[in-house]
């Protein structure tokens, strides 16, 4: 009985011009990551600036009026 112990992982293709492609390129090589890890980096980086974005938006009335709501 043979048992894999790869990783097996899944990938796509995803379309971009070669100038961006050359930009990921060069800063993988700089971080000294593979092209799709520099990605993936990339789009975690998006998402917490998004979501720190949303956390630094102001209350909405609701909001407000949850986080005030007496609990007693």
């Amino acid at each position: 009985m043979q048992i894999c112990y790869h990783l097996c992982m899944r990938s796509t293709s995803v379309r971009i011009d070669v100038d961006t492609h050359n930009e990921i390129k060069k800063l993988a090589e700089a971080l000294g990551t593979t092209v799709g890890e520099t990605v993936a980096l990339a789009i975690r980086r998006l998402r917490q600036d998004r979501m720190g974005e949303q956390l630094a938006a102001p209350l909405t009335a609701s909001e407000t009026e949850w986080l005030d709501a007496d609990l007693g």
